[in-house]
């Protein structure tokens, strides 16, 4: 049975964890937004270094995109009522070579078990991008992120894999047009369906 009250107590203390922050690059910011009622659970990666300064999940390029392809307005997106957004890693990772640093393997473990036990009422996790995949699917996940996504119907109804809608990855869309075609009708009934 879910408590209202452990779910509060996990949240505070995301907010004041300071579990890897010798290792990370600002003071640690966890970015995330549950509720004990939310329908949808969007698993990312990490906060990009605009999400960390403003606080907001998604509230980049990618997070612009994501919203166009469930077909939910910012408000929509942002009601956490309805809509539960938590990360891989729940602080900016820093810069690496080709892009930001994998998300932290510390967070998941510590926290996701215990916010999910206290979110009965998810209907649908949206797993964006090969750590959150790698992470719930285990050896269900296919070879390749793009396999795992070509193949979504065979994690529904609890899971939707999805590519990352990150700037980065536009070539990615354009060498797999079965991806707006096949998938995105689909997950956004899959949408329609859990907040209804």
């Amino acid at each position: 049975m879910a408590s209202h009250s452990e779910l509060h107590l996990t949240i505070n203390e995301i907010r004041e964890c300071r579990h890897c922050a010798a290792q990370l690059p600002h003071v640690p910011r966890p970015v995330f937004s549950v509720s004990a009622h939310a329908r949808i659970l969007i698993v990312g990666q990490a906060p990009g270094l605009k999400v960390q300064q403003s606080g907001i999940p998604w509230n980049d390029l990618s997070g612009q995109l994501l919203r166009t392809w469930l077909q939910l307005t910012p408000e929509q997106f942002y009601d956490d009522a309805r809509i539960a957004i938590v990360p891989m890693g729940f602080c900016y990772p820093g810069k690496g070579t080709s892009g930001d640093l994998p998300p932290r393997q510390e967070c998941a473990p510590l926290w996701h078990e215990r916010l999910l036990k206290n979110m009965p009422d998810v209907r649908i996790t949206l797993l964006i991008g090969q750590y959150a995949q790698r992470y719930y699917l285990q050896q269900r996940m296919k070879t390749s992120l793009t396999e795992t996504v070509a193949h979504f119907a065979e994690y529904l109804p609890q899971y939707f894999p999805l590519p990352h809608p990150s700037p980065r990855n536009r070539f990615w869309f354009a060498r797999h047009p079965w991806f707006e075609k096949e998938v995105l009708p689909v997950l956004r009934q899959q949408i329609k369906t859990a907040l209804e």
